[in-house]
């Protein structure tokens, strides 16, 4: 029995795999905002199982982004070393929202009273320019300790090169300070160039440490109670699972774990389904996500910013690359000051919630939306465990928004959607187009409570050929952790001429780095058969700012073969911007090293049945029109049959979503159960 519970905004998933007979279980319960960790006991007793009884646990979780874009971490102190007070204060001098007059700057989580400076200096070439002394680090410790701070973060210039001095530094304020007090060097987390990035990481590491390692490790402490004597695994921001003891220590690998377990799925189901070139959609309660995954691979960037690129705080860790925005299920629509009706970010979350879920909430939102034009069935909501009030919807629709706008309800729930399906686009225009890519060279594969209902009309809008609905489409990030490997990426910063650069002296860095990914893998009990690196450069042209990651072979390494990695880069250049400057030499910025620990997929077996009975029922729908309905044939998608087609307009329900079909659209399951749909011209 393998166990993944994903806690999302609005609810707590749990999908449960037992191998040995097949069977998958899945259960869903509202989000404890209180206590998250509550849900995932609340999903163990739904589904009647015990921790006990699995091998594997995954979790995944918005604890660690929640702590960050709440700005609730621990009272941070900074160490630097003398000169660079200023440099997180300061940041990067870019201005990305040149004509808003309202722009700010991101507010440092470490105020300059609590940023300290350490008499040291270490060249980049590994050179003492001024000693770390015992009694400048005495000092350092006095000062930390009367600032009050509960966390500290240490980050001494090029450090990345040579970090004695930060893990001497380091040693002596855990020793001094005490288990209580959390501390993290930079070096621990990156050791890539970039002093602001680098700071910024370190410092978000040490900002959201104390509660997310403690989050970690009362978790931890209830499996044991309860008897679980299996492996215990937390999802990372890149796609793999890590040890307990690895998140503690590194908390900002956690930070976007949540959605991603999704989009790793998206690619096993995709390729499975013989679709390499797939668009992953994920509609929850509280956000839309959106990814992109090209010849099977899911893509990664080295870095992000926690609370949006304008004002957010950068954080240089590898992350699956995806786009969000404030549309889900419970973002709340509203009237702005001249009239005009918007859409998010806020949202209603799971408390107090849409309006429909009778919970105490007020303010109309995308699936009170739903349920008021009969896309949603009031009555088959959570396979009838939740029922929702289309009434209270309808009301609320009326009195909040439709009153002001001089509109019906329906009226007004179209509208709604019309702004929700025109915000999701752009969010997938921004995966594809903006990056290069034609999303009609692309299937949709939408997943969450809230996607499929919406899927087919972004995909009308863009021109999307095919759209798939996956097995258990509202548990799928839960179940795309029970598809991840373990996985440990490494960095460090060789800045020089590629045809300069020692390939002897790269061999030994990667297998420093790999060394690392050993003791990483070690903790996470993985098999030696089951382990295996994955060699990178970030190479650039000469006078180029930013860098391509390029894959290497070890062997290319080894035999100092530059010419492959000239023609490597070139062609990856060329395909990314349509462009290569193969005769311009090249500069290496950073080695890179991804060390992998493969853990068993989830196979599902062959759906039977003939379909016979698929049609449970009629329902009128507002679809295009929103005055006048539509009477939609409903299909369980349980009792649907391999091979049989169904043509829209008609709705297919199951137990966490519903998958709207509109006039032209056309469905056919696959051997598997997935929902194979060819989306009629727009």
């Amino acid at each position: 029995m393998e166990i993944a519970v994903d806690i999302g905004g609005t609810f707590t998933d749990l999908v449960a795999f037992n191998s040995a007979t097949g069977k998958v279980t899945q259960s869903k319960q509202l989000t404890t905002p209180a206590e998250f960790s509550q849900g995932v006991w609340d999903c163990l007793a739904k589904a009647e199982l015990k921790p006990e009884d699995a091998e594997t646990l995954v979790h995944g979780s918005t604890v660690a982004i929640n702590i960050a874009i709440e700005q609730t971490g621990a009272e941070t102190a900074l160490i630097v070393s003398k000169g660079t007070r200023d440099v997180y204060k300061i940041g990067r001098q870019n201005r990305p929202e040149a004509y808003n007059f309202l722009f700010h700057r991101p507010d440092p989580l470490v105020p300059r009273s609590r940023t300290f400076e350490a008499e040291e200096r270490m060249l980049a070439n590994g050179d003492v320019h001024i000693a770390l002394t015992d009694a400048e680090i005495d000092r350092i410790v006095d000062a930390v300790r009367e600032s009050g701070a509960k966390a500290v973060a240490i980050c001494f210039l090029h450090s990345y090169a040579v970090p004695a001095h930060e893990n001497k530094a380091a040693g002596r304020l855990r020793a001094a300070l005490g288990p209580d007090i959390y501390v993290t060097a930079s070096n621990e987390i990156v050791r890539e160039y970039r002093e602001y990035e680098r700071i910024s990481t370190t410092v978000m590491n040490a900002y959201i440490g104390p509660k997310t390692s403690a989050y970690v490790g009362r978790m931890e402490e209830r499996l044991q109670r309860e008897g679980f004597g299996g492996r215990f695994l937390i999802m990372q921001s890149n796609g793999g699972v890590m040890s307990p003891k690895t998140a503690k220590a590194l908390p900002v690998a956690m930070m976007e774990s949540g959605p991603v377990g999704g989009v790793i799925a998206a690619a096993e189901i995709g390729k499975r389904l013989g679709f390499d070139d797939v668009i992953s959609f994920d509609m929850g309660g509280t956000t839309a996500k959106t990814s992109l995954i090209k010849a099977g691979e899911v893509s990664i960037a080295q870095g992000y910013y926690v609370g949006g690129y304008a004002s957010g705080h950068p954080v240089t860790f590898p992350v699956v690359d995806i786009i969000e925005v404030g549309a889900g299920g419970g973002s709340i629509a509203w009237i702005d000051q001249i009239g005009a009706l918007k859409l998010g970010p806020q949202s209603a979350s799971s408390v107090p919630g849409p309006i429909c879920y009778s919970r105490g909430g007020t303010e109309p939102t995308v699936t009170d939306a739903n349920v008021v034009l009969g896309r949603i069935g009031a009555k088959s909501f959570l396979g009838g465990e939740m029922p929702l009030d289309a009434e209270g919807a309808t009301a609320g629709m009326s009195s909040r928004l439709g009153d002001r706008l001089d509109m019906t309800a329906t009226q007004v729930a179209h509208g709604i959607l019309q702004i929700a399906v025109a915000k999701m686009s752009l969010a997938v225009r921004g995966i594809s187009v903006e990056r290069g890519y034609d999303p009609r060279d692309f299937a949709m594969l939408a997943t969450g409570g809230a996607g499929p209902p919406h899927a087919l009309a972004i995909a009308r809008d863009l021109h999307i050929p095919t759209v798939i609905i996956p097995n258990l489409p509202a548990h799928f990030s839960a179940l795309g952790m029970l598809m991840t490997d373990v996985r440990h990426d490494y960095v460090r910063t060789v800045y020089q001429p590629l045809l300069d650069a020692d390939f002897q002296a790269l061999l030994s860095i990667y297998a420093e780095l790999g060394v690392s990914g050993l003791h990483a893998l070690d903790e996470a009990g993985v098999d030696e058969a089951a382990r295996s690196e994955i060699w990178w450069m970030d190479l650039r042209y000469m006078g180029q700012e930013f860098w391509l990651q390029i894959p290497i072979e070890r062997a290319e390494i080894e035999s100092g073969n530059v010419a492959a990695v000239l023609a490597r880069f070139n062609e990856v250049h060329d395909r990314r911007f349509g462009h290569a400057a193969a005769n311009e030499p090249l500069e290496l910025v950073n080695v890179r090293l991804t060390a992998v620990g493969t853990r068993p997929k989830i196979e599902f077996p062959h759906v039977g049945g003939d379909g016979a009975d698929a049609q449970i029922g009629t329902r009128e729908v507002y679809l295009d029109d929103p005055d006048t309905p539509v009477a939609c044939a409903v299909y369980s998608r349980e009792r649907l049959a391999p091979g049989i087609r169904i043509d829209g307009p008609c709705v297919i329900e199951e137990y966490a979503s519903t998958t709207l079909l509109f006039e032209g659209d056309s469905l056919v399951p696959a051997e598997t159960g997935e929902l194979i749909i060819t989306v009629a011209a727009r």
